[in-house]
């Protein structure tokens, strides 16, 4: 029936877009990795190694959840393949829109898992740690952190990734000063390092009772979680370390000990910090490990030629170095100025839905043409 045509069209140029996402994703080779990671978990030499178990079965669940997906949408092409041959058989449109609705699901899911053929840097896969800053605009900017904290945390609620709260200073009358939060899950750090950088906020101010438009900045800051065997020699005498009370969001993780810790690495300058534990020598740990991440990145960045998937310029969180402006009035629309990619509906985006920008991002740093300012 020429009802379907469009469809059945459109469904025979997807496959053989399926069928190269099959080399690129390598997923014959995957089964069989899975299959030798599995039988290697069954060696009690591993099993009794709790780290190396760990580690293991961390290993294995991603490339589980590379092929149920890949496998996941060829069954839905497969599927609606033959729904559109039956309905042509027996002359049937009721199914026309389930079949225009099907066709679309499978397109923006076969995009999805396109765009993961992006992912290539060396920590693309890892859980990333998100830092957000206030900057210019006094509690305006602090209120604009916790407006960026809950997009972040929608977004990877929506993800399916956990969320665990590090560190986190309240504002002086409202809002955030800093947070820093982990976000767990397969390619977190992949998708959320085009987050790096300046966000501005143009808004009427509901601080202000003159009802004036305020312009506020933010900066984000993201980096891999590190593998416990990426190691980095650190000189304990080159560290500051200072223990303080947790504050923790909203009152909550408040206790009466010094279980915060605060480290700061005296030669770069750098400073990290972990609340979230309960205790002092977990804060320390994670506190360390976000140190370690840190000096990777400098390293990294001083050997572009190796590796570039960390990097980023540091610059000052105020006007004219922003990579994304959030404009609320006098008209609605974000837009990333390194992709020139908008969105009229700002409501959408602070609910968490960026993957359009992220997704822009990622085709743009592949195809070189980011506009870097």
């Amino acid at each position: 029936m020429l009802e379907f045509d469009e469809y059945r069209f459109e469904l025979v140029a997807k496959k053989e877009v399926l069928l190269q996402l099959k080399d690129a994703l390598d997923i014959d080779e995957t089964e069989k990795l899975v299959e030798e990671l599995t039988k290697k978990s069954e060696d009690p030499a591993v099993y009794n190694d709790m780290d190396a178990y760990q580690k293991l079965m961390r290993e294995i669940r991603q490339h589980t959840i590379k092929l149920e997906r890949y496998k996941a949408l060829y069954t839905q092409w497969e599927d609606l393949t033959t729904l559109i041959e039956l309905s042509d058989e027996m002359e049937d449109l009721s199914t026309l829109e389930e079949v225009k609705t099907g066709v679309e699901s499978f397109a923006k899911n076969l995009e999805d898992l396109r765009l993961e053929t992006l992912l290539s840097g060396t920590y693309d896969k890892n859980n990333a740690i998100l830092t957000l800053h206030a900057g210019a605009g006094g509690t305006e900017a602090q209120d604009w952190v916790q407006m960026l904290y809950r997009m972040y945390s929608h977004w990877a609620e929506k993800k399916g990734y956990s969320i665990t709260l590090m560190d986190f200073l309240p504002g002086d009358e409202a809002g955030i000063k800093s947070v820093s939060i982990l976000i767990e899950g397969l390619n977190a750090y992949g998708y959320l390092r085009s987050e790096r950088g300046i966000h501005r906020l143009v808004r009427i101010s509901p601080f202000d009772s003159s009802g004036r438009r305020h312009t506020s900045f933010a900066s984000a800051d993201v980096l891999p979680e590190m593998d416990e065997s990426i190691e980095v020699e650190i000189n304990p005498d080159d560290l500051k370390i200072d223990t303080y009370r947790s504050s923790g969001a909203g009152g909550q993780h408040i206790n009466k000990t010094s279980s915060a810790v605060r480290i700061t690495h005296i030669p770069s300058g750098i400073v990290v910090a972990c609340q979230n534990e309960r205790s002092q020598h977990q804060n320390k740990a994670m506190a360390m490990k976000m140190l370690t991440a840190k000096l990777v990145e400098i390293k990294e960045r001083e050997h572009l030629d190796k590796i570039n998937d960390i990097k980023g310029v540091q610059k000052e969180i105020a006007w004219g170095s922003q990579i994304r402006s959030y404009v609320f009035q006098p008209y609605t629309m974000v837009k990333d100025h390194r992709t020139n990619f908008e969105i009229g509906n700002i409501s959408a985006v602070m609910d968490g839905e960026i993957d359009g920008f992220i997704h822009e991002y990622l085709k743009a740093a592949n195809l070189g043409t980011l506009q870097l300012k």
